[in-house]
């Protein structure tokens, strides 16, 4: 214990000076300072810090009782000890129905003040502790209403014992739905056995643990909060309570995740991946962006990207960003650039340019892709070769091979003017078959290609001409879409051509061709006897056919075709039974 501050009050000077000389003869803490009237005593209260008063009873003017009354008026409740020689029940009664702390009798020898002296230390002692409990009281519920946080106190069972407005507001229960309850009120149950781990981990260890767990509100959504928990203990290390801190991350862990998928997202991208303050300074960039120009990362991040790239692109690069700061202008840009890395030649890339996501006027940065197309381009010369000798071969095919079978034809039909021979029918059949495989093949080599004419095709009017240019014989057309899409109309035209005389060739001479729309496409079914299941997989293979005459390219061409769309097609049951074609990732446009 600290120093004692003491005022000793009595009306016989002799007898308060050797008061004062024993008391601090007992105790070196004590530090005693004396009135002769209690009207004195009141002032010197009022201007000094005393930590106990002693006053005599029997004093001229204000007795010890009035003055134990005034005291407790003005000064709460200071220890107050009456030292009294006129001592009686009376008196003791009036005094301790007044509030006075201890009532002492004064006796003859030294004795006496010892007892006082043990009197004074521990009422002092006793206010004191008070003194602090309260203030800690107050400071513990000022903390406990004024946090930003949600703050619970539970008891040694982990029993709610009161919430703040904070916790209410995250939980959506109030105090008294919860006082009482445990704490598995609010943990859903596929959290409650992390959580009570937690529990008896807080309880076993003394002092405090951080956590993450799920909470359920009353209304029964499901949060993530962080929790703060702290256990206090008595001297005897008996659990006196427990307060929780806590508050709602749901977004916050929602975020994270979300940026732990961007990472990895970014972390399985081939291309390099960039970041561009406001300032135009590197703050990320990722380890394929580092392969490809050879620098360190910490020599990239906080310089500008002149490092890496010629002057034109950067211009490029400031112009491209310009349009897309602008009110009207892109999302994304893609334009090529010249990097230049550290070691070896320049590097021709694809630059893919997006602003970073901002509010107000102020910007935050750029992100963008660089792309090696070096590769690209390599692949794009040897595309062309390919495509220039395909378009070769089917010139040879097309002039040099069909030339003898031409010749082949006439001299056919000028030997049969000439005699009747089965042998003649039989060649000239081979021979129409032939002009047929070479038409598809032709057809094929040709049809693979990438759709670069697109135009909008009045697609009702083009299924209906496109019958015209089939022989159907006694087969019927329903046409269900009037629409316009945007397709290579000559192209489209094959498919339709193909997919009908495919219906007729399986489908029977009298079957029904139905054209109706998808909601991304349309579709082409018939009502003959289908294509059996496990055949379904085959029917786009080249050279596949179920008839002796078929050539088992078309539908060969067909899919070609709507991949060089960018469509997909899918072979379905029709509603009757029969073969349906479905093709869909078509664009429609507006009449």
């Amino acid at each position: 214990m600290s120093g004692i501050h003491v005022l000793h009050i009595d009306d016989e000077p002799g007898f308060a000076e050797l008061a004062t000389d024993m008391l601090e003869h007992q105790d070196d803490r004590f530090t005693v300072e004396t009135a002769t009237r209690a009207s004195k005593g009141l002032d010197r209260l009022t201007a000094n810090d005393f930590d106990c008063v002693v006053s005599d009873y029997d004093m001229p003017g204000q007795n010890g009782i009035e003055l134990l009354e005034t005291v407790r008026e003005e000064h709460g409740d200071i220890p107050f000890i009456l030292y009294t020689g006129k001592g009686s029940e009376a008196v003791a009664s009036d005094a301790i129905s007044v509030g006075v702390t201890d009532y002492l009798q004064k006796e003859s020898g030294t004795g006496q003040y010892l007892v006082l002296a043990n009197r004074i230390r521990n009422a002092v002692e006793k206010y004191r502790t008070q003194a602090e409990l309260e203030d800690r009281e107050k400071r513990l519920n000022l903390f406990f209403e004024e946090s930003p946080m949600g703050v619970v106190e539970w008891d040694e069972n982990f029993d709610f014992v009161r919430l703040n407005d904070t916790a209410e507001d995250i939980l959506g229960y109030n105090e008294t739905e919860l006082k009482g309850k445990s704490w598995e009120k609010i943990v859903p149950e596929s959290d409650q056995d992390p959580v009570e781990e937690v529990v008896s981990d807080l309880l076993e260890a003394e002092g405090g643990n951080h956590s993450f767990n799920k909470n359920v509100r009353k209304d029964g959504q499901r949060i993530i909060c962080e929790w703060h928990n702290r256990v206090v203990t008595d001297e005897n290390g008996e659990v006196v309570t427990i307060f929780s801190q806590f508050q709602d991350v749901t977004e916050r862990e929602q975020r994270r995740a979300e940026l732990q998928e961007y990472e990895t997202i970014i972390d399985s991208v081939t291309d390099g991946v960039y970041v561009v303050d406001e300032e135009g300074r590197f703050t990320y960039v990722n380890d394929e962006l580092i392969e490809l120009v050879g620098y360190e990362r910490d020599t990239i991040l906080g310089r500008r990207p002149s490092l890496i790239k010629d002057e034109d692109s950067v211009k490029r690069a400031e112009h491209y960003l310009g349009q897309l700061l602008s009110s009207e202008g892109p999302e994304s840009a893609t334009f090529e650039v010249t990097l230049q890395p550290r070691d070896g030649e320049s590097i021709i890339c694809e630059d893919h340019m997006s602003v970073l996501p901002y509010e107000g006027e102020h910007f935050e940065g750029s992100v963008g892709t660089l792309r090696d197309i070096t590769e690209r381009e390599e692949r794009e010369r040897e595309l062309g070769r390919q495509n220039a000798r395909l378009e070769k071969f089917a010139s040879v095919v097309s002039h040099d091979l069909r030339n003898p079978l031409n010749v082949a034809e006439g001299r056919v039909e000028l030997a049969q003017a000439e005699c009747d021979s089965e042998h003649l029918d039989d060649v000239e059949s081979a021979l129409e078959r032939s002009q047929a495989l070479i038409d598809d093949l032709l057809t094929l080599a040709r049809e693979g290609n990438r759709v670069d004419d697109i135009e909008a095709v009045e697609f009702g009017t083009l299924t209906k001409n496109c019958w015209q240019n089939v022989s159907t014989g006694e087969a019927a057309i329903m046409v269900e879409i009037d629409q316009t899409i945007r397709a290579d109309q000559s192209r489209l035209q094959q498919v339709l051509e193909n997919l009908y005389r495919n219906a007729i060739e399986h489908g029977g001479g009298d079957v029904t061709v139905t054209v109706g729309a998808l909601p991304n496409g349309f579709y082409i079914e018939d009502d003959g006897s289908g294509i059996p299941t496990d055949e379904r997989n085959n029917v786009f293979d080249a050279g596949y056919s179920t008839t002796d005459d078929g050539t088992g390219f078309g539908l060969n061409i067909v899919e070609d075709i709507v991949d060089a769309h960018g469509w997909e097609i899918q072979l379905a049951e029709g509603s009757g039974g029969g073969a349906r074609f479905e093709i869909t990732g078509v664009e429609f446009s507006a009449k």
